[in-house]
This record gives structure tokens, sequence and C-alpha cells, in this order.
């Protein structure tokens, strides 16, 4: 089975979708790392900005800037009509989303296609099959492969829902059927819980994704979180970019990823690759994407869900492959073909991601002004931030400061780079993780690789 492949980047070269102008659709460290890869292809950047970010240095990176809305999300960089219209007026012939925001949403790739702006990420039929997790995971049963039990479909009905629980056996989990990023979710104990929480996360859902239908699917108490980096162009053909183990959440969200997957079967680790290309080749699937997985305590494996856009987590994909995922992602979108190649890998890669929020304080995202910041540096060392002294941290978005990436031999060297590379960071003028991620780190299970997602849960309450 061939699934891995390379791209074709022979200078001269023609491609399927001219690209001139990227437009792109965020905010933070993610847009200066697409300006970078943008200007090393040659390509012109457009940046635009809410009134939160108007003073963020990266504006001044890019060849133009463009205001498009207040300091809300909702009215800027969720404003689909602003983004379009800003892509229209400055000539842009592609939009990069980033992650978060609208980087998923079938509606803005649909505007982007219908206005002739190429969009890099999935079509917008393809994000609305992944975004529809019930029906990701009727694709997954059909290639056999292992699928968490659940309703399989929409529920509306509390009363319906609480006999589903009763026979997939508690604890469930109510989820928004078109969520991520741990919003729209509650674990539930009893026909009580399962009561209470089914409005709220309804209405969690709408609020986060604009869609407020939800699921109901058996609950795996402290699993790993595994998951597959992969790459397809429009003819078929698919790369798999090795694993990642994005085990380490705090309220189901990651802020300790690396790769490989540690402490692993490698038959498994076979399996996963093979899955994740099956159900990527089914489903059609053009772009770069992540196939997600959960292990339970018993060791089995049951697929989760298709992100359709670039992980806030890729550098260590990149640090293990050589591999520029951005490129790569762009090349695809401009039409390149890649052809059957084997990827290597080398060494094993950490990322610690330095979030402005309060661990004693069940992680209350923080506000201030950046009065110092000292960052890391050195052999196998990447830091990618847009902070600076005097930058202002607001309470409008992702409390995601910085990301960490530390990169050696072998796993147990590469610990210890992270953990000097964490005694080096300093970031004064409000409170962060940093001190939570180093005790996670040095935790004895951590270290051993036998982490999951409740870890931070068990080190928080001791």
């Amino acid at each position: 089975m061939h699934f891995n492949a390379r791209l074709d980047l022979r200078p001269g070269a023609s491609y399927k979708h001219a690209m001139k102008r990227i437009l792109i659709a965020n905010r933070g460290e993610v847009v200066l790392r697409i300006i970078r890869t943008a200007r090393e292809l040659g390509l012109e950047t457009i940046v635009v900005y809410s009134e939160a970010d108007k003073d963020m240095e990266y504006l001044a990176m890019a060849d133009e800037a463009v205001r498009i809305g207040p300091e809300q999300s909702s009215r800027s960089y969720l404003n689909i009509e602003a983004i379009i219209s800003a892509a229209r007026a400055w000539k842009a012939n592609a939009i990069h989303p980033g992650y978060g925001f609208l980087s998923e949403n079938p509606q803005f790739a649909s505007l982007c296609e219908e206005n002739g702006i190429e969009f890099i990420g999935p079509s917008s039929a393809t994000l609305r099959t992944i975004g529809n997790k019930s029906r990701t995971k009727e694709v997954a049963r059909s290639l056999d492969i292992p699928t968490i039990p659940g309703s399989y479909g929409m529920v509306s009905d509390v009363e319906h829902t609480i006999h589903l629980a009763t026979d997939l056996g508690y604890p469930v989990i109510l989820k928004s059927l078109y969520g991520g990023g741990g919003r729209g979710m509650k674990v539930a104990y009893s026909d009580d819980q399962l009561r209470a929480h089914f409005a709220s996360v309804s209405s969690e859902a709408s609020a986060a994704f604009g869609r407020n239908e939800i699921y109901v699917e058996h609950y795996i108490a402290s699993p790993r979180h595994l998951e597959v980096q992969v790459l397809a162009d429009a003819c078929g053909h698919i790369r798999v970019f090795s694993d990642r183990e994005c085990s380490i959440q705090r309220r189901h969200q990651k802020i300790i990823e690396e790769a490989p997957i540690p402490n692993i079967d490698e038959e498994v680790r076979r399996s996963l690759w093979e899955w994740s290309a099956q159900i990527i080749r089914s489903i059609g699937f053009r772009g770069l994407g992540t196939v997600e997985f959960l292990m339970d305590q018993e060791g089995t494996i049951c697929f989760l869900e298709i992100n359709g856009r670039l992980q806030v987590e890729h550098p260590v994909t990149e640090m293990i492959t050589g591999t520029d995922m951005i490129r790569e992602q762009i090349m695809v979108a401009a039409g390149a073909e890649i052809e059957p190649a084997p990827v290597t890998t080398a060494g094993h890669a950490i990322e610690c991601r330095i979030n402005a929020e309060n661990p004693s304080r069940n992680f209350m995202p923080t506000t201030g002004t950046i009065t110092k910041l000292r960052l890391p540096s050195g052999p196998g060392t990447r830091v990618d931030t847009h902070l600076f002294p005097g930058c202002i941290v607001t309470p409008f978005y992702d409390p995601l400061l910085v990301k960490l990436i530390a990169h050696h031999t072998s796993r147990s060297a590469a610990l210890r780079r992270m953990n000097r590379m964490l005694d080096e960071t300093v970031i004064e003028g409000l409170t962060t993780n940093r001190d939570l991620l180093y005790k996670l780190l040095n935790n004895e299970r951590f270290l051993a690789g036998n982490g999951d997602t409740s870890l931070v849960t068990q080190l928080m309450s001791k």
C-alpha cells in the first residue's frame, strides 16, 4: 500500500491554480509562520486584523495589512463577508485560514470557491463531510476501522438520549456534532447529569460553531490522544508524515505534544498510518489534515475525528521530518501532484504551549502588558510566537502566547532540552502556565511515556 509521496517542487513548474497574493485570515503566531513560508515561495501576503491587534508587530512583515472589524471575533476574524471583501479589494487569489476561526468552516470555503479565490485547505464539500463527526464515523465503520460506540447521529430528545446512554453504559459524553477544540462537550455519569447537561451543550455548540446539533457516545476515561499527519492531492495521492502524541491536555485542549508517539507497539503505529490513509482516500480529501484516535487503558484504539486544517502542534512533525508543512499545504492547494516516496524521520520533538492563564484558578485566562520577554535559543530549539515587549494581551482571543519546540536524537534528550528552554523563558506582565509545564515534563508517568488526558487534572489535585 503506497500512502507516502513527495511534492514536485521543480523551479519553473506550472501548477493548476495560480497564486500570487495570499490573504491570511487569522491572528497571532500562525500569521508569522505563514508569512515566512509565503515569502520563501515568492508570494505576497495580506494580513487582516481587528482593532485589538492593530499594534501587533507582525503586521509590518506583510505586504498589506487590512483592518476588518472591532475586537470581538464575531465581528472580525469570524466575519466571513468582511474577509472575502478584503480579499477581493486587495486582489488576493488565495486565502490561508491558519487554524481555529474559519479554518474548517464550509461556508467560508464555499464563498472562496464562488469568488475564484483558492482556499488553502479541503474543499467546502469535504469540510461539510468531516465537520459532521457522525458521518466520518460512518465512513470509518464502513472501512472496519474501530469507532467509539454512540448514537451514530444527532440526538434531539433528552429522554431518548437517556435511553441510548443506558444501552451504551455510563459515563457518556455529549458533544457538538460540528464542534472541536474542546468546546461543546460535557460528561454525564447519570440520568440526572445528562438532563442537566443536554441544553447547555446544545447552547454552547450554537454559540461556538453556529450549529446546535449534538450527539452522544460512550465516554472513554483517561485515554491517550493520538494523531496522524497526512497530506493528499487532488489525484488521490497520499503522504503520511508520521504521528503525534497529544494526550497532555487541560479542559480537553492540548498543552504538550510530541512526535513520534512514544511507548507504542510498532504494529499499532502501522495500523494508525494505514487507517488514516484509508479514511482520507475514502472521503476524497485534498490538502493537509490530521486523523485523530483515542487509546483506552486496555490499549484498544478507536477513530475519533478528522481535522481538515493546519494543527497548532504541526512544528513537532516538521522537526522530525525536516518538512515545511505550510509549504506542502500551499503547493497542494496550487495543484501540485505528489508521488510515492518514503517519509524519513529523525529523532524526537516535543512542543510546550505557554498560555496566558492561571492554572490555580481553573486555567482562567489572564491579560496584561508584556513587561519583560526572554525566549530560549540554541541547537535543536524553535520558538513560535507573536509576542514582543510592550505587547498587550487582551481577553478576546485564545490564550496561546508562545510555542516552545525542542528536537533531539532521543526522547530523553529532547526532554532535557525542553527543560532547559523552559528555564530560559521569562514572560513578565501576566500569569502563565509555564511552571505547570515544567512539572508535567518531570512527572514520572509522563517521563515513562504513560501520560493520558487525565494527567493534568491528577497533578492539579495534589
